[in-house]
C-alpha cells in the first residue's frame, strides 16, 4: 500500500529509493541504523519535541473546599420547591403567591437575598424585567423577569462571567399556561444548580465579576436570556464567558441507558457574528474548530473533568441538539463566548409533555425522574469552570501568527497585559486532528515568541498564567 506522506519523506531522508516506493514494489531494505517503516508508522505526528505534555489544571485547596460544599440535598429541596408552584409557564399568573411564574420568581429572589447576606456586601440581587409585546409564542403583553445575583470582582470587576438556568416551564402545547407544568428537569435542575452555586460563592472573593442568573421566557423563545445578553452588550460589558445549564437533572435516557458521570457541553463553531472577511480567513487557516465557544469548552474540560468533580465532559461540536435551542444562543448572538451543559441521555417523554400515563408509560417532567446526586456533580463541573475563569487572568488579546515567511518556525505575538497578578504566558498546541490541547510551552512574561515547530502542521493557542497558577482559556491566533 502507499505509505503515509510523512513516512515517505522520512524514508527519503534515510536514502530509500523513492521509485520503488511509488511503484508499490517490494519494501526497500532498511539499514541497521535507519528508521524502519514500522518505526515510522508508530511514531507520533506531528513530532512533539517542542513543549511538554499538557497536564490538566488541578483544583487548589480553596476550590476543593467549595466543591465539597455542593449539597445534593439542597439541590433536591430547591427543585421540589420550584415544582410546588404548579406551573412556571412564562404566561402564567404573576400575582399569586403560591402558583405561577410570579410566585416562583419572588421565591428565587428571596432565597438569593438570603445568600447575599453572607457576602459582606459583595453580592447584590436584582430582578430586572421588561414588558414583552405580542410576538411569537407571546399572545398578549407579558412581563419577562430575570433574577440575578451579581458578585463584584475584587481585582478585575470589569471582566464578567455569566451562568444561567431558566426557571420557566411548559407542557405539550407551548401556549398552555394553566395546566400543571412541573419542569423538574427542564429546567428546575439548571435553576437549582445556579442557586446552589450562588449560596457557595456568596462567601467567596472572585477576582472577576460573576453573574448568576435564573432567567424566564426560555420556552417561549429565549426572551429572558436575550434581554440579559442585550443589556450587557448595550452597556459594553466585557463578558468573557457564559455557561448555560438546561436539562441537567438525569443521566438516564429513554432506552434505559445510564451515564451518571458524563455531562455534554455543546459548543458552536465559527461565530455567526464574525464579518465575512474574518469568517473566510478562519476557514482558510483551518480555524473553524477553534471558535471562542470551543476554546471555552476545552477550558471547562481541562479544569472540571477530574476526581474533584467526579465527572467526564463530552464536548459536542454543535450549537445545540437538533430541533432544540438554549439560552447560550442569546449570548452567542450578542458576540459573547457561550456554551451549554446538558445531560448525556435525554428522555423526551419527560420533556415538554402533558402529565399523563399512556400504555403504561408516565409522561411529564416530574421530580421522580431527577437524579439529585447527578445534578450536584454537574454543579461541581460548573463551579470548577466558573471559579477557574474568574481567578485566572483575562483572555489574551490580539494573538497573531506571522505568515510572511516560508519557513518551518512559528512566530506568535500578542498584547502584553498590565495585570499586576500576571505571571506570564504559555503557548499550547495540538495536532490538527486532536480535540484537546496536547502540549504546552512556557514562554514567560513576553509578548512574542518563535518556536521551532511548523505553523503549518499544528494548531496553536496562547493563554495567560496568573501568579496564583490559574490559567485563562487559550486564544487562537490569526495571521497578522
Amino acid at each position: 500500500m502507499l505509505l503515509p506522506t510523512f513516512c515517505f519523506y522520512l524514508l527519503l531522508a534515510t536514502a530509500c529509493a523513492n521509485d520503488l516506493l511509488l511503484s508499490r514494489k517490494l519494501p526497500v531494505p532498511v539499514a541497521a541504523n535507519s528508521t524502519s517503516y514500522a518505526d515510522c508508522a508508530n511514531a507520533a505526528w506531528p513530532p512533539s519535541e517542542v513543549g511538554v505534555e499538557l497536564v490538566p489544571q488541578a483544583p487548589d485547596d480553596e476550590l476543593k473546599e467549595m466543591l465539597n460544599a455542593v449539597d445534593s440535598v439542597r439541590i433536591e429541596a430547591i427543585i421540589e420547591k420550584l415544582v410546588s408552584f404548579g406551573t412556571r409557564h412564562t404566561l402564567s399568573t404573576q400575582n399569586d403567591t403560591k402558583r405561577g411564574i410570579g410566585a416562583a420568581r419572588d421565591w428565587i429572589a428571596s432565597e438569593m437575598r438570603n445568600y447575599a447576606e453572607q457576602s459582606e456586601g459583595r453580592m447584590t440581587i436584582t430582578v430586572p424585567g421588561y414588558i414583552q409585546g405580542i410576538a411569537s409564542r407571546i399572545p398578549f403583553p407579558t412581563k419577562i423577569s430575570n433574577v440575578l445575583a451579581t458578585i463584584k470582582g475584587s481585582v478585575d470587576p470589569s471582566r464578567v462571567y455569566v451562568i444561567t438556568g431558566h426557571y420557566d416551564s411548559r407542557v405539550t402545547n407551548v401556549l398552555d399556561y394553566t395546566s400543571d407544568a412541573p419542569g423538574a428537569n427542564d429546567d428546575a435542575s439548571g435553576t437549582a444548580l445556579v442557586m446552589e452555586l450562588a449560596r457557595i460563592l456568596a462567601k467567596a472573593k472572585p477576582k472577576a465579576t460573576i453573574i448568576l442568573g435564573a432567567v424566564a421566557g426560555e420556552e417561549q423563545g429565549l426572551y429572558g436570556s436575550a434581554f440579559l445578553a442585550q443589556t450587557l452588550k448595550n452597556s459594553s460589558t466585557n463578558v468573557e464567558g457564559m455557561l448555560n445549564n438546561d436539562i441537567v437533572g438525569s443521566s438516564t435516557g429513554d432506552r434505559g441507558q445510564r451515564d451518571p458521570f458524563t455531562i455534554r457541553v455543546f459548543a458552536q463553531g465559527p461565530p455567526l457574528t464574525e464579518s465575512s472577511t474574518v469568517a473566510a480567513r478562519r476557514l482558510q487557516i483551518g480555524g473553524e474548530n477553534d471558535s471562542p465557544a470551543r476554546e471555552l469548552a476545552r477550558f471547562s474540560n481541562e479544569v472540571a473533568a477530574n476526581d474533584a468533580t467526579g465527572m467526564n465532559i463530552a464536548i459536542i461540536y454543535r450549537l445545540d441538539r437538533f430541533l432544540r435551542g438554549g439560552d447560550h444562543s442569546s449570548f452567542l448572538q450578542a458576540g459573547y463566548s457561550a456554551i451549554r451543559y446538558t445531560e448525556p441521555n435525554e428522555n423526551f417523554a419527560h420533556q415538554h409533555q402533558d402529565l399523563r400515563v399512556e400504555n403504561g408509560t408516565q409522561y411529564g417532567d416530574l421530580i421522580e425522574f431527577v437524579d439529585f446526586e447527578y445534578t450536584a456533580r454537574v454543579a461541581k463541573v460548573n463551579l470548577a469552570t466558573l471559579w477557574s475563569l474568574s481567578q485566572a487572568p483575562g483572555q489574551v488579546r490580539n494573538v497573531t501568527v506571522d505568515t510572511t515567511a516560508l519557513d518551518n518556525d512559528c512566530r506568535l505575538s500578542w498584547i502584553l497585559s498590565t495585570d499586576a497578578d500576571l505571571a506570564g504566558y504559555e503557548v499550547v498546541w495540538r495536532p490538527t486532528t486532536a480535540s484537546l490541547w496536547t502540549h504546552v510551552v512556557d514562554v514567560g512574561k513576553a509578548n512574542s515568541v518563535t518556536l521551532p515547530l511548523s505553523k503549518d502542521n499544528v494548531i496553536f493557542g496562547v493563554r495567560a498564567v496568573g501568579k496564583n497558577g490559574y490559567k485563562s482559556p487559550a486564544t487562537y491566533p490569526f495571521p497578522a
